[in-house]
């Protein structure tokens, strides 16, 4: 697999992590501090497993970026097929490709995903910053 190959599905992968950020919400009558509510679906920032990327999901925009450069590798556009499954057609930019990705939502803070070609990859929720 070549490294361009690698960085794209990295990027796709990170894309999809933005889908999953939280909310912030004030504590019990509006007293304390914010607490963090539990993540929904798939909006936020999503990890790449490898560390090469963050995938960024939001109002059905995709997008993945290089952490290392900023660099945009990837984007695109996102639908919730049901409660658990996203579907995704991803632009890479490095390999001028148009590739449709399916990702389950495992768990609140991982997406596994198969790529068109049967490529795996998994992302993991990037925590809220701050």
């Amino acid at each position: 697999m070549t490294i361009a190959r690698t960085l794209a599905f990295a990027g796709a992968l990170a894309s999809l992590a933005t889908l999953l950020a939280g909310c912030v919400s004030s504590g019990p009558g509006g007293m304390g501090g914010p607490i963090a509510a539990a993540p929904r679906g798939v909006e936020g920032d999503w990890l790449s497993t490898d560390g090469v990327a963050v995938s960024s999901f939001s109002g059905g925009v995709f997008q993945t970026n290089a952490l290392d450069t900023g660099n945009k590798l990837a984007d695109g556009s996102y639908r919730m097929a049901d409660a658990r499954t996203v579907e995704i057609t991803m632009h890479s930019l490095i390999r001028q490709t148009t590739t449709n990705v399916n990702c389950l939502l495992a768990t609140s803070t991982q997406l596994n995903c198969t790529s068109a070609n049967g490529q795996q990859f998994v992302l993991t929720r990037r925590p809220p910053v701050g």
